[in-house]
């Protein structure tokens, strides 16, 4: 058993512990591809996302038909917007990929690969929550607007460095 915010107890197999443990477990590989990345702007956002997912595991540690949700159980306002621009301006400057590409390239893009699929099974987590209680949409939102954030950066990451993105031959046809 573990304790929610307000001393809510739950088991450590309920699915609201699985939600905001991924989302906890993203925030430590962000913290490694943090310490990997040579850009400082890219550092710092991702340090911005880690703050910001200490919001999203506040609210998933909340039951909120039991405990009133705090200021930090909430989203800061214009966070989706302001990753959705931060998207478009590296998909601005990024060739269009055909196809599916192997996660791979430098060590901090394969790293911030890792990081997207734990930020999609987080998702899958919260997705799942929301089905038996009350999820903000927009933490959903926020979730999934992130995995593709971490994918743009991976691409982005390699491009500048120079290393092509290694695209996945179907080998069964």
């Amino acid at each position: 058993m573990t304790d929610l915010m307000g001393g809510v107890r739950i088991s450590k197999a309920d699915i609201r512990l699985e939600a905001y443990g991924t989302v906890d477990e993203l925030s430590s590989h962000l913290g490694l591809l943090a310490a990997l990345l040579t850009d400082d702007d890219d550092r710092e956002y991702i340090f911005h996302i880690q703050k910001t997912l200490f919001n999203v595991g506040c609210h998933l540690a909340t039951d909120q038909e039991q405990t009133e949700l705090i200021a930090s159980a909430r989203l800061p306002e214009g966070e989706i917007k302001a990753m959705e621009e931060r998207i478009d301006a590296m998909m601005a400057v990024l060739s269009q990929t055909r196809g599916f590409i192997l996660p791979s390239g430098c060590q901090a893009a394969a790293q911030a690969h890792v990081c997207r699929t734990v930020c999609r099974r987080a998702e899958r987590c919260i997705t799942a929550l929301s089905a038996m209680t009350a999820v903000d949409a927009e933490m959903m939102q926020y979730v999934n607007r992130l995995s593709d954030y971490l994918f743009i950066l991976a691409k982005k990451i390699n491009f500048n460095k120079g290393i092509e993105e290694i695209l996945w031959q179907n080998a069964c046809k």
